[in-house]
């Protein structure tokens, strides 16, 4: 699984792109709000790690997540 960080320009908030081994997009979601899109996506139980690595996570970077 692959996470994208996205930086939000004036209004429009930061987002989070979770995405498969195909690129697959499976989750998109606002930095602040991850998780109504985690629970729906099936990662609730991995919010933790996945938002300490979107915290560490620079704009722009793909990450290989590991999950």
């Amino acid at each position: 699984m692959y996470i994208i960080k996205v930086k939000g320009i004036a209004k429009i908030p930061d987002y989070v792109q979770l995405r498969d081994d195909n690129f697959t997009l499976l989750a998109y979601f606002r930095v602040d709000r991850p998780e109504k899109a985690l629970l729906k996506a099936g990662l609730a139980e991995h919010e933790e790690y996945i938002m300490k690595t979107v915290n560490e996570l620079p704009f722009g970077k793909v990450f290989k997540l590991e999950i």
